[in-house]
């Protein structure tokens, strides 16, 4: 009785599974991206409870991120401790993976059909809240980003779903960090689609959605409603005053390029170093700098809160963005396994407020609003950094609750990105940072379409298997089936796919000349043959075309082991079939976007 029970329930599974190999599997999609949702977002949750639990107990009045009333002699040390830790640690237990964050995020979605593993998930926990506690100027997103997107992936591996499902859980997990970092749902979505799944269709809205509100909720019982950042009332002044935001978007687009060159730089410089000198040196640099800008060290979005408000002088601001600067790159650039968002958002709120300072002091009668320029300072830089316009555009909606600032955003962080790209030829810092540690990222829209789809959906059930050679009784046996196919075997292997009709014409034509102890050879008779390779049931058809380019192959049959040792067959598919399918898509989802 137990063991039917268990069959049952894994022929349940398997149909749901063959089902979500389909692009337009809403409504199982839409559940797993709930699930998704919540996991990711008791994760992020567990995350921040343990940094901001720590900073707690040891900076002076139990502030998080009061790193400026500590000594400077801690403030030295604090950086290095955390440096050659997190060094020992990756070295003991990282097994050669020392690259973290969104652009590991970026790298396993492009080519590793977004599985993400175990040993990554706890690396990036436990180094990121160690690099956050000692003060390395990282910010919490990045590493948020790859939790939640692990979180996703190891659903979806546990549960042996489709590749193509587990690219949308690992979306999901994304776009429920961004969610409950900011509470900014609506940003978690677009940055999700823009960065991680790189596409806008109904079958990816959907579960992402439901993935941000339900991650927002976990983050919203437990921290609150607060946002992240103490926006003050703005006033957006007129439209003579768009001539200085597109001044400040070309500023900040020049700021953003040279981030990413110096940050692409020192990554390339070091590359060959050992790990953990790598981090211990990016400690001893932290804490040189935090010596005269303890401003620097952590999160650091107490300053960004001051910078917003107007709070800092515009001497004290330059020196900020200038150590913010070389400490972030310091920190990320030698493998601090921190988040690149968060000192971006730093940087930008420091050159809004410090432009809008001076603009104040060239025109001391126009009363340029600091907190205005300031949060189109964050989006512009962050935009540009990130080259993601609409998330970053989206953020600044969501985090000033204010829809007037829709088209000067826009335009600051149009023109920022525009310039950052094309002004100075340079990519996203994700990108680059990929590049420096010497990978890459494929996203052309052809293999994000194919990536969509499972084999599951494509592959033809309607096949028989058959020996090479067969009597005319054996023949029309088979054919009384009415199979489409004949997937044709010798020893135990698959060796070849035919049309079941070649065998019905050759019956028809020879059948005065058979006998009935007279064998039929398969791979003898006229007929159109293919060669065959196997792929497994949870591939889609980017990985399916892979196979049949690699192997020179033009058919595969779908398989997937039921127990060891034991592979079972659940179909078939062609390389025309593969071919079709993409253009089928492509017809039918004109909002598929590279």
């Amino acid at each position: 009785m137990r063991r039917k029970l268990s069959v049952r329930i894994g022929e349940l599974l398997d149909r749901h599974r063959l089902r979500l190999a389909h692009p337009n599997a809403l409504l199982q999609l839409a559940l797993l991206g709930l699930l998704t949702g919540l996991l990711a977002g008791a994760v992020i949750l567990l995350f921040r409870l343990a940094v901001e639990g720590a900073q707690s107990a040891f900076l002076p009045d139990g502030l998080p991120e009061n790193y400026e009333m500590l000594p400077v002699w801690f403030r030295v040390l604090l950086p290095i401790l955390g440096g050659v830790a997190i060094g020992l640690i990756f070295l003991r237990f990282s097994g050669g993976l020392y690259l973290l964050g969104v652009a590991r995020v970026m790298e396993r979605m492009s080519y590793h059909q977004g599985y993400l593993t175990l040993r990554g998930f706890l690396l990036q926990f436990v180094g990121a809240a160690m690099a956050i506690i000692s003060g390395h100027s990282v910010g919490r997103e990045g590493p948020h980003v790859y939790l939640g997107a692990a979180s996703g992936s190891l659903l979806g591996q546990y549960l042996r779903l489709p590749n193509n499902c587990i690219r949308t859980l690992v979306g999901c997990g994304a776009a429920a960090a961004i969610s409950a970092s900011f509470n900014t749902p609506l940003a978690g979505v677009i940055f999700a689609l823009e960065l991680v799944m790189m596409e806008y269709t109904l079958a990816s809205f959907i579960p992402v959605m439901l993935a941000a509100a339900s991650a927002n909720a976990v983050s919203v019982m437990v921290l609150g409603s607060e946002p992240a950042f103490q926006i003050p009332e703005l006033h957006l002044g007129t439209l003579k005053e768009m001539p200085l935001v597109v001044l400040l978007g070309v500023v900040a687009g020049s700021l953003s390029a040279l981030f990413v060159h110096l940050l692409q730089s020192l990554s390339q410089l070091v590359q060959k170093w050992p790990f953990w000198l790598r981090t211990s040196c990016a400690g001893v640099a932290v804490g040189a700098l935090a010596t005269l800008m303890p401003q620097v060290m952590g999160i650091g979005y107490d300053t960004v809160n001051s910078a917003l408000l107007g709070e800092i002088g515009y001497s004290v601001l330059a020196l900020l963005l200038l150590f913010k600067m070389l400490a972030t790159t310091a920190s990320v650039g030698m493998g601090i396994p921190g988040g690149m968002i968060g000192p971006a958002l730093f940087m930008g709120s420091i050159l809004g407020s410090l432009f809008a300072q001076i603009a104040n002091m060239l025109l001391p009668d126009a009363g340029f609003d600091v907190g205005f320029y300031a949060v189109l300072g964050m989006g512009a830089m962050m935009g540009a950094s990130i080259q993601a316009p609409l998330a970053a555009l989206t953020a600044m909606i969501e985090l000033t609750f204010s829809p007037q600032i829709v088209m000067p955003g826009m335009l600051a962080v149009v023109i920022a990105g525009l310039t950052a790209s094309e002004l100075f030829g340079k990519e996203s810092i994700f990108s680059a940072v990929l590049k420096a540690a010497g990978m890459d990222y494929n996203a052309d829209p052809v293999t994000q379409a194919l990536r969509r789809i499972g084999v599951a959906s494509v592959m033809q059930r309607n096949y028989a298997r058959t020996g090479a050679q067969l009597s005319r009784e054996d023949a029309r046996d088979l054919l009384e089936k009415e199979p489409v196919w004949l997937l044709v075997y010798r020893e135990h292997e698959p060796i070849a796919l035919m049309q079941a009709v070649d065998l019905v014409r050759y019956l028809q034509d020879a059948d005065s000349e058979l006998t009935e102890d007279m064998r039929i050879d398969l791979m003898v008779i006229p007929g159109q043959r293919f060669e065959v390779a196997g792929v497994n049931l949870q591939a889609n058809l980017q990985e399916a075309l892979e196979i049949l380019n690699r192997k020179g192959v033009d058919a595969l049959y779908v398989e997937r082991m039921t127990v060891p040792g034991i592979n079972r067959i659940y179909g078939v598919l062609t390389r025309h079939s593969v071919e079709n399918s993409y253009r089928y898509q492509e017809d039918r989802v004109p909002g598929l976007m590279p």
